[in-house]
């Protein structure tokens, strides 16, 4: 039905009048406002101010516990601050702790008026009640570190005070953070202000804390000297045999260090000639200039840097013979290594896409591409469309037959690009090589790959949750496709992919891990049918004995881990080492106030197919803010009797470990730089560290190859190192190392490699050096009886050696390694004999 026209017109005539005379606004006056009260309670009648100030929304609870809070967090900090004139004589800390005093106390005043001009409670800190209602807030020193500083002097008192400041800082960021992720909280433009300032100026002064506990470390790494070619150097049991720059072609001589760019912006301030108003401004703005941009940590300066598309960072390794191959976000380098293990380049292969990982099987190498530049045809100008049939992410393969012309023989796409990959097995019986694909990055567009889905956990279409399992013809590798894609993260009961951790914290004080939809490294350990999944919030054991369907054993979490990056087994197959990429690389992790469980390595006993934890290591260095580090890619050291490992920790250089002993990993050799930069951060460092035939070769993310050589010292001996250099897989190529593919190690039976065993004997003090030395006398014979053809003489020695050793302590070494060595050395003498 349509209106009446005419009386439309009617009732706006009437309106206007009743508007007129103050009629409209008197009806509307009089209609109640309504507050209902709880079920079966009456409702309350509220006047038009009473609700205005009910729906006031320009501070909230929030706002006012936060306030209340932080007066007390305060309070403890300036507490702190003024012990420091009667335990210390640093001039520093004098004047940090000056600084902290004054501009806290000030803070208080601040926080307290703001309190009491809204009529709410402003508490005073010095009030035991007070003190005790808020000590569990971030940050807050516990009253026995508070003693323990009170009772601390000189350098002492130095560092415990700048760890306890460090941290009750660091717990004021996270008050604020908090504040923020509360619906309504930091409205009013006091508080907005206050807290933001809170945060800046506490990341800063967090950053200065860190360069002064760094300052204190007696450790030879901590302040060595920037510099992109001459940065200072320090070294453990370990030497240096040669650096190698990046090849021609595989950086930008304008710009080696890769530093970014920033915007450049003028001053929009301007100036209207009217007197500054100062009345809402807080503590920390009063005295800046208007056009005074707030402190940056080095870290935020870095975020706010823009880089080239091309990049130039060195990544993986992969050994073949006497062939090394440096994988590179921009390519690949292929090196030939002389008799002492020194490479030199042979050919460079441009092909860019990251991030470059590579593998040698035979005459094939393969390697890792996921960023969306990736092109087929290695082309360096990138694409731009969303979908194009030029794009490649996934596994390329190489024919490395002559290293002086690599072919792309290869290609197989995949949906989230190939981060990393692993040779699980092959050749096989049928001529065929698996690989698992692990991709990390975003799923590609249906349109450019079919069945690439995007979709939730829900559904069973979806891309992510798996790895690739793929097979590659030796014969064609043209035909190398997927043949499965497992969702090898799945619930066993209910089958829902997102069957393990589903991303975020484990409770106050813990790490924020990533979910687990994708692994980052999978180890394989194919003579024990095992590999070991470092999957984004797991660590994962598989069962591989078909390695074409991978199946979960175990899997387990970790409170300290943000994202399990890499895995590494034992020798023996009967421990993993992983690693946490806390920062995802770029970020500097190895400060002086970082947990030392938090972008770590954690290291399992595999026991009954479970994976029980033992220990955390990380490196014991302090580190500065230009400078990433975090837990990265290693190696095991095949020494005979023990699990000694080589690691890379980006600028935090690299590490030899010792975890034998699962519980008391230690450090036996170390190797660092100074920063690239003094004042700037940037990505650099060791990417990659492997043991490979007697030498230690390193991947410098921007400077080039590092080559190293182990040193005798208290914690390793000579005939232990050379016995590490006669090591040999016990299957497959002797000559071969894979990232991610692990072999177990054999040694010969030598006198050289017993000789290592009664050192380790002599280290544990299960044999007196007396004997030690004997046996090694004993041992030496030997190979001279060998010679004269008499066996006889062999056997008395070996007779004399077990007599010498009938007293060990079996529970302080394995001393059955040594019997089997000494018999495989009668075996040999005989049968030349």
């Amino acid at each position: 039905m349509k209106p009446n026209r005419s009386a439309h017109i009617l009732l706006l005539l009437v309106y206007s009048l009743f508007s007129s005379t103050g009629i409209a606004q008197n009806i509307t006056a009089a209609a109640p406002i309504i507050q209902p009260g709880a079920p079966g309670k009456k409702s309350a009648i509220l006047d038009a101010n009473t609700a205005i100030a009910i729906a006031d929304s320009s501070y909230s609870p929030a706002d006012v516990r936060f306030m209340q809070g932080m007066i007390i967090h305060h309070h403890q900090a300036v507490l702190m601050s003024r012990l420091a004139a009667q335990r210390t004589n640093n001039s520093a800390i004098l004047d940090l702790s000056g600084r902290i005093d004054v501009s806290q106390d000030d803070e208080i005043i601040f926080m307290q008026d703001w309190l009491k001009d809204r009529s709410e409670e402003a508490p005073d800190p010095t009030a035991e009640h007070a003190i005790h209602r808020h000590h569990g807030m971030a940050g807050m020193a516990t009253p026995e570190q508070m003693a323990a500083l009170t009772k601390a002097e000189s350098t002492d008192f130095d560092r415990l005070f700048l760890s306890l400041m460090i941290a009750h800082h660091d717990g004021a960021i996270k008050m604020v953070e908090d504040l923020r992720d509360q619906s309504g909280s930091a409205y009013d433009a006091q508080i907005n202000e206050f807290a933001a300032d809170v945060k800046n100026d506490q990341v800063v002064e967090i950053q200065r804390m860190n360069e002064l506990l760094v300052s204190l470390s007696t450790d030879p790494r901590a302040n060595l000297a920037a510099g992109l070619f001459d940065a200072e150097e320090a070294i453990l049991n370990m030497r240096l045999l040669a650096s190698q720059r990046k090849p021609p072609g595989f950086f930008d001589p304008k710009n080696p260090g890769g530093y970014g760019a920033g915007d450049s912006e003028g001053d929009t301030n301007s100036d209207n000639g009217a007197p500054e108003d100062t009345t809402n401004e807080t503590p920390s703005s009063l005295g800046k200039e208007s056009n005074e941009k707030p402190a940056e940590s080095v870290e935020d300066t870095a975020d706010g840097l823009r880089y080239p598309m091309l990049s130039f960072y060195n990544t993986d390794m992969a050994f073949r013979d006497n062939l090394l191959v440096t994988g590179s976000y921009h390519g690949f380098n292929l090196y030939q290594l002389d008799e002492r293990g020194l490479p030199s380049l042979a050919t460079s292969v441009v092909c860019p896409g990251g991030q470059g990982d590579v593998s040698i099987i035979g005459d094939l190498l393969i390697m890792s591409v996921e960023q969306t530049r990736g092109r087929l045809d290695c082309g360096l100008q990138g694409l731009m469309d969303d979908v194009s049939e030029e794009r490649f992410r996934g596994i390329r393969i190489f024919d490395i037959s002559n290293i002086n012309l690599p072919i792309q023989v290869g290609a197989v796409q995949t949906c989230r690009g190939s981060h990393t990959h692993s040779v699980v097995a092959g050749p096989t019986h049928d001529g065929k090589i698996i690989v698992y694909n692990s991709g990390t990055s975003s799923v590609r567009k249906e349109e450019e790959l079919a069945s690439c889905i995007d979709g939730t956990p829900g559904d069973d279409r979806t891309a992510l949750f798996r790895i690739d399992v793929i097979e590659i013809p030796i014969a064609d590798p043209s035909k190398a496709r997927i043949v499965d894609s497992p969702a090898v993260f799945a619930d066993p009961n209910s089958g829902s992919l997102a069957g393990l951790w589903r991303g975020g914290d484990h409770g106050d004080d813990t790490q924020e891990t990533y979910r687990t939809d994708q692994c980052h490294d999978i180890t394989v350990f194919p003579s024990a049918n095992l590999a070991a999944g470092a999957c984004s919030g797991n660590g994962i054991l598989f069962d591989i004995t078909d390695p074409l369907k991978p199946t979960r054993i175990d899997a387990v979490t970790d409170k300290g881990f943000a994202y399990w990056h890499s895995a590494t087994f034992n020798n023996e197959g009967t421990k993993i080492l992983f690693t946490d990429e806390w920062g995802g690389g770029g970020r500097a992790r190895c400060r002086a106030w970082d947990p030392m469980n938090w972008g770590a390595d954690a290291i399992y006993d595999i026991v009954d197919g479970k994976l029980v934890f033992k220990s955390n290591y990380k490196i014991p260095a302090p580190q500065v803010e230009t400078e990433n580090c975090v837990a990265h890619n290693g190696a095991i050291i095949p020494v005979p009797g023990r699990d000694i490992f080589v690691q890379a920790w980006y600028q935090g250089g690299i590490s030899v470990i010792e975890f034998t002993d699962s519980k008391k990993p230690i450090e036996i050799a170390y190797f660092d730089r100074g920063p690239l930069d003094e004042e700037v951060l940037l990505t650099g460092g060791f990417w990659s560290v492997y043991y490979y035939q007697g030498a230690i070769y390193g991947t410098e993310i921007v400077r080039g190859l590092d080559i190293f050589e182990l040193l005798p010292s208290r914690y390793l001996s000579l005939n232990e190192i050379e016995a590490a250099k006669l090591a040999y897989p016990i299957v497959g190529p002797k000559k071969l190392f894979n990232p991610q593919q692990q072999v177990p190690m054999a040694w010969p039976d030598v006198p050289l490699v017993a000789s290592a065993y009664i050192d380790q004997f002599e280290r544990a003090n299960a044999i007196s050096s007396v004997t030690a030395d004997s046996v090694r006398q004993l041992l030496l014979q030997i190979p001279e009886y060998v010679k004269q053809d008499k066996s006889f003489e062999v056997e008395k020695v070996i007779s004399r050696i077990k007599k010498e050793l009938s007293d060990v302590d079996a529970d302080q070494v394995d001393v059955n390694r040594f019997h089997r060595t000494l018999k495989g050395i009668a075996s040999q003498s005989q049968a030349s004999i």
